[in-house]
């Protein structure tokens, strides 16, 4: 009788394998190379996955970087209109500097993201509906420009979902997303 919790008797391994475990064994390959396929593809054709580009940068400049970004947008009750397409967001214990930030729907923003002091997360997730979300790194020393197009008016809460100190549960921002030419 065999157990699983002994070793079964006599050279089991030297046994040739069986032609549906042969089968079973060739379709787990090949559907990990399909799958791993599919992975590339989605990350370099489609739009699941925008990495954009990422430059090297000190924390000092990244700060000018915003700040310059800030004197140029409009401000008004909801927050930031970016002066053209480009919209600068920089994390800081406890805070996002740039939000919150008023966009329009259907156009496409050059997101940069970079961090003051230590890695701070950037979920974005729609205020009605929570399952829709996409999450992102913000790290010190690097500026990360990401290519973003909300398609829908409405309200986008952002949250740092990495720990970042003791005040980390309260790092939150919007995006505040209004028809096309309001």
């Amino acid at each position: 009788m065999s157990s699983p919790i002994r070793s079964p008797d006599g050279n089991w391994w030297d046994n040739p394998l069986a032609s549906t475990e042969k089968k079973w064994l060739g379709a787990s390959i090949i559907t990990a190379v399909i799958l791993f396929g599919w992975m590339f593809g989605w990350m370099h054709i489609g739009d699941q996955n925008p990495t954009g580009r990422t430059y090297t940068t000190s924390s000092a400049q990244y700060r000018k970087q915003v700040a310059a970004y800030k004197e140029k947008a409009t401000r008004t009750e909801q927050g930031l209109r970016p002066a053209g397409r480009d919209v600068y967001i920089a994390g800081l214990q406890f805070g996002f500097d740039g939000l919150p930030v008023v966009l329009e729907a259907g156009r496409e923003y050059r997101v940069h993201l970079g961090s003051y002091d230590v890695q701070h997360g950037f979920s974005v997730r729609d205020e009605d509906d929570l399952i829709q979300q996409f999450n992102l790194q913000m790290l010190p020393g690097y500026e990360w420009v990401v290519p973003m197009t909300f398609d829908d008016p409405g309200t986008y809460r952002v949250v740092c979902n990495e720990f970042c100190g003791l005040g980390h549960s309260g790092m939150q921002g919007k995006f505040v997303v209004v028809e096309g030419g309001s």
